[in-house]
């Protein structure tokens, strides 16, 4: 990653667990050896649905992603266009790479909707192929444990720095041209 400039595209290549491809057109915010963040302009609305919360996410919100090559996730942090936290989702994850062009991580299916109160929620249990316990010889559970164990402290760090190094209103030029 030595040829990309705060800016840049890059492209988010999510494979599915099932091997197909979601792809999302990022600009680059930040690069360094084992950690990239991305910027993205949400295109079209969408509803996270967790026990009795809904969160919806309204087009022209925005992601700040978090991708790190030594950790079993990534984080979104999403803000509406006026920057309000409208809340944070981890993706269990493994095989992060990251290129001048793209950063590509395995989609391990189990996902941690966190709103902005710090209450969280654990996603798609039921889509696993088999039992928590079981599925990628416990790779995901211990990854899931781990993260909950830590995300009360972790997370409020996260968002400072992303409050503190990509605030709002560094981003507007983006979001009027994005």
């Amino acid at each position: 990653m030595g040829n990309v400039q705060v800016g840049d595209t890059i492209i988010e290549r999510k494979i599915r667990y099932d091997s197909t491809l979601v792809e999302y057109s990022c600009r680059l915010l930040q690069s360094q050896n084992q950690k990239i963040v991305l910027f993205h302009i949400i295109q079209d609305s969408f509803t996270m649905i967790a026990s009795q919360t809904k969160l919806t996410i309204p087009r022209g919100s925005y992601t700040i992603a978090y991708y790190w090559k030594d950790r079993p996730y990534n984080l979104y942090i999403w803000r509406d266009s006026n920057g309000q936290l409208l809340g944070c989702y981890f993706n269990i994850v493994k095989h992060t790479e990251m290129t001048d062009q793209f950063v590509s991580f395995k989609d391990l299916i189990i996902d941690i909707l966190v709103l902005p109160n710090g209450d969280y929620y654990i996603l798609d249990e039921d889509e696993l192929p088999e039992s928590l316990d079981k599925f990628e010889n416990g790779f995901v559970r211990k990854a899931l444990y781990s993260l909950t164990e830590s995300i009360d402290s972790l997370l409020p760090l996260i968002i400072s720095e992303a409050e503190k190094n990509y605030n709002h209103e560094g981003l507007l030029p983006w979001l009027k041209t994005d």
